[in-house]
């Protein structure tokens, strides 16, 4: 890894490029492509949306409802918080793209994004390495 004479790493050096390649002497490429940069700071802002035992609570609590969707009046209780801080761990669920927000007369009604879980897990997991094995 090399430093510029700013302190910062010189782009293409690190532990993401130096990870792609074997080091001279290994016999084995890694099998799965690290995340870049890029890609970091996007899952990184996704895990920190589920950080939150409330907000995973939510999830739980969505998923386990026999309509797939849950009215915003039905979490408070179960949550035993107030109907503003379950309205901001809601709207930090759907702004991460884990909740469908629909709004019918009065109440809105949530709705897990489908596939939005496992995205994650596939951004974190299931990188292709250049030999096209996952």
């Amino acid at each position: 890894m090399s430093t510029s004479t700013t302190g910062r790493l010189d782009p293409g050096t690190g532990p993401a490029s130096a990870a792609t390649k074997p080091a001279p002497g290994c016999h084995t490429a890694p099998t799965r492509i690290p995340l870049a940069i890029g890609d970091a700071e996007v899952l990184s802002a996704s895990f920190k949306a589920l950080a939150d035992p409330s907000r995973l609570r939510i999830l739980s609590i969505v998923a386990a409802d026999t309509n797939a969707e849950t009215c915003v009046c039905d979490l408070s209780e179960p949550l035993q918080l107030g109907q503003p801080t379950v309205s901001h761990h809601l709207k930090i669920l759907v702004d991460a793209g884990f909740l469908h927000r629909e709004k019918r007369g009065v109440w809105a009604y949530y709705s897990l994004v489908p596939g939005a879980l496992d995205h994650v897990a596939e951004n974190l997991t299931g990188r292709i390495a250049p030999d096209g094995t996952h």
